[in-house]
Order: structure tokens, then C-alpha cells, then sequence
């Protein structure tokens, strides 16, 4: 537990940093965590205030987070919570100086996204039984996240109002409210009507605006789409390595592997920066690399 004046002016933060940057849920609950673990790493050795900590403080709890194997993107994150909480804290005239100002991020090792192949991705998409009406469902979400690259969470966010089923459009919503229109794909697209058709209207209960909806008609969660994706990977016996973000990364892959533009490439997947982008580089080299070595005659 922690005294609810800290409760409370951590909570005033994220409401400040949520009208300021529109950060999702899922972010404002992580930063939280990292402010409160923090915090209650302090408070077990010495009786302080969250706005009193010192520098020597938060060195002491990323040494001990290093000691027990936290990584180091988990711990930058946690580092990102705190300069944004005391810069806060500072500009409010909480506290009178930044403890964070120069505590310096740890480096990451640039991590490499596994994707499948394009028919490892085939085998995944035609794994669905689509004489069900839960399956099928399943077969629009996995063409659309494939056709479109959306991240798992955009896609079982979508609203009705989101697709343009004449334009062959979606419009996404996706990190720090940031809209982007991504192209369905001929495909993509005749699934999706075929579950507004068919399945939509037997899983729906009662009338709402979610597009993708579980067997009791309520909106499906990003956790409950996740088994959906490893138990069809199951049925197609796909042994490769698996994430919420597969088919994303799959749809990166193979558009660049086919000629796509990095720029166009970044304003599908949404990214801010194109340096997050150009990872996909590294992939779509080594599957050219692969591909050479087990083609060419000389290779």
C-alpha cells in the first residue's frame, strides 16, 4: 500500500499526461506500475515522500532491477514513467529539481521481428473452419491483420464506423490517437463481408457499434484473439516463433520483400519515426540472403 496523497498525485500526472499525449490505457497502466514499484522499492529502506526521492534513490532501484534480469527495454520504459513524472512534478513546482536529468537510458540491442513465411502465413490464414460463425469471424480478423498490418489491439477496437466497406478503407486509431486510413485488400474485404453477412449478426446480441464480437456478442479482448492465433498455428502445425504481432510483422516483411516503399510502409504500420520502420530492412535482407543461398547454383 502507499499513502493515498501519492495515490492521488500520481493519478493527477497521468491525467495530465493523457490530455497532453492521449496515451492508451494499456500505457497509463504500465507507467503507473513502474512509478508505484519505484516508489515502494525506496519506501523499504528509507521513510520517504514519491516528490523527495533523490538520484542516488532511482540509481539504487535500476541497479537492483539489473541484478534481477529485467530487461533493458522494460527498464527504459520505467525510466521514460519517471523523467516524465518529475519533469512534470518540476514544471507544477512540486519538488525543485529533476532527480532523472541525468540518468542516462539503458542501450537495447536492436531487436530483429520474427516473421513467418509467405506460406506459413498461407497455412495460418486457411486454418479457420469458416462453416462457423465464431471461425469465420476469426478468418476476417486474421485477413485483415495481414491485409492491413494493424496491431492486434487496433484491430479488436474497431468500430463500425471505422470501416468503409465502398472505399475499401479502414480508418485507424492507433498509438497516442493517431489516425491513419490503411487499404482493406480484395480479400480482406470479401471476408469481412461475408462475416457482416453471416456471422455479425448471429454473435450479436444486442445492437453496437464493435465490429469483431465474442459468442456472448460483447467486444473480444486482445488476450482472447492471442489464443486464437496460437490455436490456429496449432492446426496448421506452424512450429515457428509467434507474437500478438506476427502478422504485422509478416505484413512488413513481405511488402517489403515485394518492392514496397519504406516511406509508404511507415505510414501503413503507423510508426512516428521511420528509423522503427526500417528494422524491417534487416528481415526482408536475410529472407533475400536465405532465398540466394538456397536457389543459386553458386551460392
Amino acid at each position: 500500500m502507499i499513502p493515498a496523497a501519492t495515490e492521488e498525485l500520481i493519478e493527477q500526472f497521468l491525467d495530465r499526461l493523457w490530455l497532453q499525449q492521449g496515451i492508451s490505457k494499456h500505457t497509463r497502466a504500465a507507467y503507473r506500475s513502474d512509478i508505484v514499484n519505484c516508489y515502494k522499492f525506496v519506501r523499504t529502506r528509507q521513510r520517504k515522500d514519491l516528490l523527495t526521492l533523490s538520484a542516488v534513490d532511482l540509481e539504487d532501484f535500476l541497479l537492483w532491477r539489473r541484478q534481477q534480469g529485467f530487461s533493458p527495454r522494460s527498464t527504459s520504459r520505467l525510466l521514460s514513467a519517471l523523467k516524465k513524472f518529475f519533469q512534470w512534478a518540476v514544471q507544477q513546482q512540486l519538488c525543485s529539481t529533476d532527480p532523472t536529468a541525468k540518468l542516462q537510458r539503458p542501450k537495447q540491442p536492436q531487436a530483429i521481428p520474427h516473421s513467418l513465411s509467405e506460406l506459413e502465413v498461407e497455412d495460418l490464414l486457411n486454418a479457420p473452419d469458416t462453416s462457423d460463425v465464431i471461425q469465420l469471424r476469426d478468418k476476417a480478423m486474421l485477413e485483415i491483420l495481414y491485409a492491413t498490418g494493424l496491431r492486434v489491439t487496433e484491430l479488436v477496437q474497431l468500430n463500425v464506423d471505422q470501416i468503409s466497406l465502398q472505399q475499401e478503407l479502414v480508418r485507424v486509431i492507433g498509438k497516442g490517437n493517431k489516425e491513419r486510413l490503411v487499404p482493406l485488400g480484395e480479400v480482406a474485404l470479401e471476408w469481412l463481408q461475408r462475416y457482416f453477412a453471416e456471422a455479425r449478426p448471429v454473435l450479436c446480441k444486442q445492437p453496437h457499434d464493435w465490429v469483431f464480437v465474442t459468442r456472448r456478442g460483447g467486444p473480444l479482448t486482445r488476450q482472447a484473439f492471442w489464443y486464437r492465433i496460437k490455436y490456429y498455428a496449432q492446426q496448421a502445425e506452424i512450429r515457428s516463433h509467434l507474437s500478438p504481432h506476427t502478422l504485422r510483422h509478416a505484413f512488413a516483411t513481405h511488402l517489403l520483400n515485394h518492392g514496397a516503399d519504406l516511406r509508404v510502409l511507415q505510414m501503413l504500420l503507423g510508426h512516428s519515426d521511420l528509423s522503427t520502420t526500417q528494422i524491417y530492412t534487416h528481415v526482408a535482407r536475410e529472407r533475400l540472403q536465405q532465398l540466394h543461398a538456397t536457389h543459386h547454383p553458386r551460392a
